[in-house]
């Protein structure tokens, strides 16, 4: 084990290296830059809290921080893991060149997308200074579902990242999966309004388990059960084991296929 905390020690200047390039590539030749992190969900939170607060009368007390919320959350997973995706493939040239530990481009991925995830929680913090909603002290414990959300995504980032560099053809299914996974996870729409056999798959998505717990102490003011935080203990860690798994039984072949 200490072997291997050394090697991360000794790349850790390059793993920095690399999100600062992930994030400068992403917002290269934008006029507003990292500005975007802050504005693009306050404007997804406005474009859909109008249409569906018309379309549709959800009984959500503040529907706008509702929707928000559930984009910080599920932002995140799509962002973290669809980048973490294509990172061995688009490091292809520096992996031919020389020896760098292969995880360090997926948790470049996963890192530069947290710079995004806490530009998005600032802005969702802004939103309920200017809608005067109430911070209780349970938003203290925010840190434990986005920590889970961050290692969540992480193991299965590791899995697509080996998967993807063999069959390319992930690459376009899994933005198929993607978006059906942002309609079985509570994003726009209550829990409530499900039919129980509906209620019972949404429950089976990891995501809505984790987004629960953190609406749960950022707006509802209440602690997550017990029973929630077990079962996103267990889903994470069972997402990383197999992560690092696939990651390391593949990582050796990679040079073959990129």
């Amino acid at each position: 084990m200490s072997k291997y905390i050394q090697n991360f020690l000794k790349f850790n200047p390059l793993l920095m290296e690399l999100v600062a390039r992930d994030i400068k590539i992403k917002y290269r030749r934008s006029v507003l830059g990292v500005l975007w992190t802050l504005l693009n969900p306050l404007c997804m939170m406005i474009i859909l809290s109008v249409v569906f607060s018309n379309l549709f009368k959800f009984d959500i007390e503040n529907f706008p921080l509702y929707i928000l919320s559930g984009q910080v959350v599920f932002n995140f997973f799509s962002d973290a893991t669809n980048g973490a995706l294509s990172s061995i493939i688009g490091s292809a040239a520096l992996i031919k060149k020389v020896y760098v530990p292969k995880y360090l481009f997926v948790l470049s991925r996963v890192f530069s997308s947290f710079i995004n995830l806490m530009a998005s929680f600032t802005a969702l913090l802004i939103v309920m200074v200017a809608t005067r909603t109430e911070l209780h002290w349970t938003s203290f414990l925010v840190p434990v579902p986005l920590l889970l959300l961050v290692l969540f995504s992480l193991g299965i980032g590791l899995i697509l990242a080996a998967i993807t560099v063999k069959f390319r053809d992930v690459m376009h299914l899994y933005s198929v999966f993607i978006t059906a996974l942002l309609y079985l996870t509570p994003v726009i729409y209550p829990m409530s309004i499900l039919p129980t056999w509906l209620y019972k798959i949404v429950m089976l998505n990891p995501i809505t388990n984790i987004m629960i717990m953190f609406r749960s102490v950022m707006l509802n003011n209440t602690v997550f059960s017990i029973s929630s935080l077990v079962v996103a203990i267990i889903e994470t860690a069972a997402a990383l084991v197999i992560g690092l798994y696939v990651f390391y039984k593949n990582q050796d072949k990679f040079i073959l296929n990129i």
